[in-house]
């Protein structure tokens, strides 16, 4: 698969997502020394599915990745860009070690901020 095949396929941003999600909970949980099954509780789900969403089984609906986000103090927030060009091979700057300009992630709203 070629790059440019990989940055316009389904897939690639799905899991993109959900390394991004993943990546929010496993703070969290880390931050409040929560286990799994804690997490769970706090959340109101079962303890397979926080490890369905941490073992990036899962593909959800918007809904549930808002849903997900609020329940740890993030908001998500989706910024959409022009897909990259072919970087040029010859350049080892930083710019050129970026996927592009799609940010997915999410930052915490300023009434949970410390």
């Amino acid at each position: 698969m070629t790059r440019d095949e990989l940055i316009n396929s389904r897939e690639y941003w799905i899991t993109k997502i959900q390394l991004d999600l993943f990546a929010q909970i496993e703070q969290y949980m880390a931050d409040n020394k929560l286990s799994r099954t804690q997490l769970a509780e706090q959340l109101g789900v079962t303890k397979g599915y926080i490890s369905q969403v941490l073992n990036g089984d899962f593909d959800h609906k918007i809904s549930k990745l808002v849903d997900l986000s609020l329940a740890i103090g993030k908001v998500p927030t989706i910024t959409y860009g022009e897909l990259p060009a072919q970087p040029d091979v010859t350049d080892t700057s930083d710019e050129t070690r970026y996927i592009g300009q799609r940010t997915i992630g999410s930052h915490t709203p300023a009434s949970k901020a410390s």
